[in-house]
């Protein structure tokens, strides 16, 4: 399993309403295509790109773009995000 957790904190909530993104906290050996063929299979979403970063602390997380027909909001309340 690639993804840890989603993220919950006020800049990824802004990028969820304005942007259509989520933001999930990934283990160090994912690969964008991991993260992107996760989220379609098991939660039945359409991923348009996906960034990954490491932060100062030395933890892997993955920006994801959804496509229009799955807004962010729902699959957020599906995480209990919201």
């Amino acid at each position: 399993m690639a993804i840890v957790k989603p993220i919950n904190s006020e800049k990824y909530i802004r990028l969820l309403e304005t942007e259509n993104k989520i933001c999930f906290e990934v283990t160090k050996d994912t690969t964008k295509n991991d993260v992107k063929s996760e989220l379609e299979n098991t939660f039945n979403v359409k991923v348009e790109d996906v960034r990954v970063y490491i932060t100062p602390k030395g933890k892997k997380r993955a920006i994801v773009k959804l496509s229009a027909e799955n807004p962010a909001f729902d699959l957020a309340t599906k995480l209990g995000l919201v």
